[in-house]
């Protein structure tokens, strides 16, 4: 980063700068001389204490300067990667604290609150895995039951998207579920955003919801507008519903209902059966191959202190008037003795 560019944390003490002309100031001190030809002339001594007194003024200058606390500012720019900006959309119902279980067994089990083999135990343990994969994604995060809350908007640091899919396990869930609320949240967080690339949802879930005509219809048009793919992580207890079977293989289900109206969309929607933990793996790993398009990444530069290259010219200065003043002391010793 260029000189120029620096800026200063206390930028009033720079009107401290004149004090580096305060070496080349006269002592004032008279010399009484019988006569002037007596003095040898010596262009080595004028030299070197022309280079002493610009070393004094550059020390005094640099210390000036380190007490201004030079910095680079924060800075954002933009480098192409390879990945997309998801949205991640977590259930938070109460059924999601059930174990991930295949419906082919006893789903009277008794609810695992805190417990590793809960759904979204599950989910989030293999969410923070694919967010490890993607180190250019911009990812943002949505927490839902009865309402859809926003926890986390895009952003490029992962640190803090997976402290907050981390926090999501914490709790107990609530009895409803509102998956148009959560859906249109996810679509508008991408309206207030320039198109950066590959646009994603990630929806994680264990039950279906039945949609009005209104919902329906303003759910489509968002999609469509802002290009959003839609992937269906689907953790309930009907097998094979999202493997594009007909009316009357399954029952018409809520979970059936919104999954025939996702397929209806005019933009990519992709279903995923989840009946095991490796299925949640491979799924995963399935999108993260499938979302790897260029994307354009705003990189935040964070705040930079510049003010250790002060201190080493300023370091190296006193050193070096130091060493003259003890060769000045070594010399006059020397002439007495």
């Amino acid at each position: 980063m260029p000189i120029f560019e620096l800026q200063w944390a206390y930028s009033s003490v720079l009107y401290l700068l004149p004090l580096a002309i305060l070496p080349w100031i006269s002592k004032g001190t008279e010399k009484t001389i019988v006569w002037s030809p007596f003095i040898p002339v010596d262009p080595l001594s004028d030299l070197i204490g022309v280079l002493l007194k610009s070393i004094a003024s550059i020390l005094i200058t640099f210390l000036i300067l380190v007490l201004a606390k030079p910095y680079y500012p924060e800075q954002t720019v933009q480098r192409f990667g390879s990945g997309a900006e998801i949205v991640i959309l977590v259930d938070r119902s109460r059924s999601m604290d059930d174990p991930l279980i295949s419906s082919k067994k006893a789903v009277g089990a008794s609810r695992t609150v805190g417990k590793e083999n809960s759904k979204r135990r599950v989910a989030n343990k293999y969410l923070l895995e694919f967010i490890n994969k993607r180190p250019d994604d911009r990812f943002g995060f949505i927490l839902f039951s009865n309402k859809a809350l926003e926890l986390l908007s895009f952003t490029n640091n992962h640190d803090s998207v997976r402290a907050v899919v981390k926090a999501s396990s914490l709790g107990k869930g609530l009895s409803e579920t509102n998956i148009a609320q959560a859906l249109i949240k996810a679509a508008d967080m991408y309206s207030n955003e320039d198109y950066h690339g590959s646009r994603a949802v990630l929806l994680i879930s264990d039950g279906g919801q039945e949609l009005s005509t209104n919902e329906k219809a303003l759910i489509r048009e968002l999609f469509q507008r802002e290009k959003i793919t839609l992937y269906w992580l689907y953790v309930g207890a009907i097998e094979g519903l999202t493997a594009n079977k007909t009316v009357k293989d399954l029952p018409m289900t809520p979970d059936k209902k919104l999954h025939d109206f996702f397929e209806t969309l005019s933009t990519p929607y992709i279903g995923f059966d989840i009946q095991s933990i490796k299925t949640f793996s491979d799924t995963l790993e399935t999108i993260n191959k499938q979302q790897k398009e260029a994307l354009i990444v705003d990189e935040i530069i964070p705040r930079k202190p510049m003010e250790t290259p002060f201190l080493w010219v300023a370091f190296i200065a006193s050193l070096i008037l130091l060493l003259t003043n003890v060769i000045t002391v070594w010399g006059v010793r020397k002439a007495k003795h």
